[in-house]
């Protein structure tokens, strides 16, 4: 089964944005992921893995991702022929 990561900084205060994460990615995949593992990190630390894939990094990719961009990175993965519905329309954003 899939295991995704969620690392987030406890001083910056991203327990919530990294719970409302697992949230959405539970609610989306309640059948394909088995575990949403959220954990404490250094400071400024903010990433989501799944697997042991990087999908997402706050330092790398100069941001929080958008949910949209990663529920579909989640699916292409763990689910590739589902529709997300308005999720899988284009990014206004690219």
């Amino acid at each position: 089964m899939n295991r995704v990561e969620i690392d987030y900084c406890p001083r910056c205060r991203w327990l919530l944005r990294a719970a409302w994460y697992a949230q959405e990615l539970l609610s989306s995949f309640e059948t394909e992921l088995e575990e949403v593992a959220l954990r404490p990190a250094d400071s400024g630390v903010f990433a989501i893995r799944l697997n042991g894939e990087v999908l997402a990094d706050r330092a790398r990719d100069q941001g929080f991702p958008e949910i949209t961009a990663l529920k579909r990175a989640v699916r292409d993965r763990v689910a590739p022929d589902r529709s997300l519905g308005h999720a899988d329309r284009a990014d206004p954003n690219p």
